[in-house]
């Protein structure tokens, strides 16, 4: 099985950490962020994985050598030159993917079961599976009746998007976006002349959810932490010694 995690933002939340490391080889109880989340994918069936890399690019790519990538295949697609964001960084590493891959942030750990999720994508007819949970925030994903994505929602300001889409609440099912996915390539073909270079792929998700045909994964007891900041450090290495 194929997976693809994104380890190249600058990580700016996380500074002065990351003045002179990327954000996934700031340590966690002891390992890189990325070394746990290699871990978690390769314990799940995991064993071909594309890393994305930009900010130190370098001390990533080393790291991956000198732990001989993990007993598994790992390819690198480089952003050096331009940092893509999510959605371009994706459409850079789409010729490594000719199958589902489940794409993942290399700072977020979590208590999903990775190939369950992978196994409900391959059967679900989605082009892309989303993993969602009740959990509270302020901008929600929405989904109809069939868990298909509609749109998105700020409940704070109440912008909606895509543009002209109508929010209401009594109809559309409101869930949080987990930081993982699954895509097929078919995905790619939604991608015309207006998605290259640097983009969203959340802004993608949104724009073609009425073409597309995407879905939401729904883990009612997610349990979910993004290590984007300094002080979530400490809940992170909780959560590690509770998982473990």
């Amino acid at each position: 099985m194929k997976a693809m995690i994104f380890a190249a933002g600058l990580g700016t939340r996380l500074k002065p950490l990351t003045d002179h490391m990327p954000k996934a080889l700031v340590p966690v109880a002891g390992k890189p962020i990325l070394e746990h989340v290699i871990g978690k994918l390769k314990s799940s069936g995991f064993d071909e994985v594309v890393v994305n890399v930009h900010h130190f690019a370098d001390q990533i790519i080393d790291f991956l050598k000198a732990k001989d990538n993990f007993g598994i295949k790992i390819w690198i697609s480089d952003e050096t030159d331009e940092l893509l964001d999510t959605g371009g960084g994706i459409q850079k590493a789409a010729p490594y993917f000719d199958e589902p891959f489940l794409v993942h942030n290399a700072d977020i750990l979590s208590n999903v079961d990775l190939k369950a999720l992978y196994d409900f994508h391959r059967t679900s007819g989605n082009d892309a599976t989303l993993l969602v949970s009740p959990r509270k925030t302020v901008r929600y994903l929405l989904f109809d009746e069939k868990n298909r994505l509609q749109g998105w929602v700020n409940k704070e300001t109440l912008q909606t998007k895509p543009e002209g889409f109508v929010y209401q609440p009594e109809v559309q099912k409101e869930y949080a976006f987990g930081g993982i996915h699954v895509i097929s390539p078919t995905l790619f073909t939604y991608m015309g002349d207006d998605w290259k270079g640097k983009f969203s792929i959340m802004d993608f998700y949104l724009q073609t959810c009425h073409e597309a045909r995407l879905g939401g994964y729904v883990k009612e007891d997610l349990h979910l932490i993004d290590i984007g900041k300094a002080d979530t450090l400490a809940k992170a290495e909780d959560f590690i010694r509770q998982n473990h």
